[in-house]
């Protein structure tokens, strides 16, 4: 007995919009002095995106199939790790700067 886990094509429409939708009037609402620590959380989510695509990649049985798959792979990580820095040099904003730390002193 195999189970069936594919969905059709109009419910991940939905689901799609649905999201899209979600997370613009989640966005929408936050301050913009915690826009640094979101950017920080959306790096997480990056990382499942990362996993999703392996997920297809490695369940692919074409040539093409697995083309796709290693580019989201690699476009996926490539942007997780690209948040991360982008994140790293927003938060060194906010550090005191060694011309400052030697004023006080």
């Amino acid at each position: 007995m195999t189970l069936d886990l594919s969905i059709g094509w109009m419910v991940a429409l939905y689901v799609f919009m649905l999201a899209a939708f979600t997370g613009y009037e989640v966005i929408g609402k936050v301050p913009s002095i915690l826009h640094t620590p979101l950017m920080s959380g959306s790096n997480f989510i990056h990382g499942i995106v990362v996993v999703g695509a392996m997920h297809a990649l490695f369940n692919a049985d074409t040539v093409a199939g697995q083309a796709i798959g290693f580019i989201g792979v690699a476009l996926g990580a490539g942007n997780a790790a690209g948040g991360y820095v982008v994140t790293d040099r927003m938060l060194a904003m906010f550090k005191p700067s060694a011309k400052a730390e030697t004023k006080k002193e």
